[in-house]
């Protein structure tokens, strides 16, 4: 059977033990980063942070009203704050990012020295079946054409090459890609900080 994770390469942080730090889920929109994230999690035994969800608490709106009534900007900028406050301040958790935040510098930069980064991959033909489902959340799809949304996919995955490692999850349902993730990760554990026993 082939190995869907990719390799996993980890720069060891000074400060946290690598089996502390939190693990951050990435991937384009609608791939199932929160459904995954949430399995991973209770495998195990963490919190799980859903950004999204913990910005659109703190606005008190849905992601579509947010952008409508304070704008993208706006948006971008509490989305930033809270990725850095999680990322930065906490352990031992599973977050899922929005698909749009990792193209953010300053995002990018603090997952990938505080946490171990997966990236959730989905080929461009596996993910547009499954854009009826998603389009009215999304309020970045709004207005678009399919070669315009196909553009951001397309940008999009160049940053997301900045991971630690990748499932490709075309041919796998979440829980099946949860465990994925979950070997990999002990694996990792085990070669960068074995348990003593």
């Amino acid at each position: 059977m082939k190995r869907i994770v990719k390799e996993c390469t980890i720069i060891q942080s000074q400060e946290v033990p690598i089996r502390e730090k939190n693990i951050v889920l990435i991937g384009f929109m609608g791939v199932g980063k929160t459904t995954i994230g949430q399995l991973v999690a209770k495998k195990l035994y963490r919190d799980f942070i859903d950004i999204d969800e913990e910005i659109n608490q703190s606005f008190d709106l849905p992601t579509t009203e947010i952008f409508r009534l304070h704008g993208e900007a706006e948006f971008r900028r509490v989305e930033r704050e809270t990725i850095v406050h999680h990322c930065a301040h906490s352990r031992l958790k599973v977050i899922a990012l929005g698909g749009g935040a990792y193209m953010q510098e300053e995002v990018r930069r603090v997952c990938l020295d505080h946490c171990i980064v997966f990236l959730i991959d989905l080929s461009w033909d596996s993910w547009k079946d499954r854009l009826p489902l998603i389009l009215d959340s999304r309020p970045v799809l709004q207005n678009k054409t399919l070669e315009e949304i196909e553009e951001l996919f397309l940008t999009r995955k160049a940053a997301y090459s900045l991971h630690n490692s990748r499932v490709d999850a075309d041919q796998l349902e979440p829980e099946k890609t949860a465990e994925e993730i979950v070997q990999s990760i002990k694996t990792v554990w085990d070669i960068y900080q074995p348990h003593h026993g």
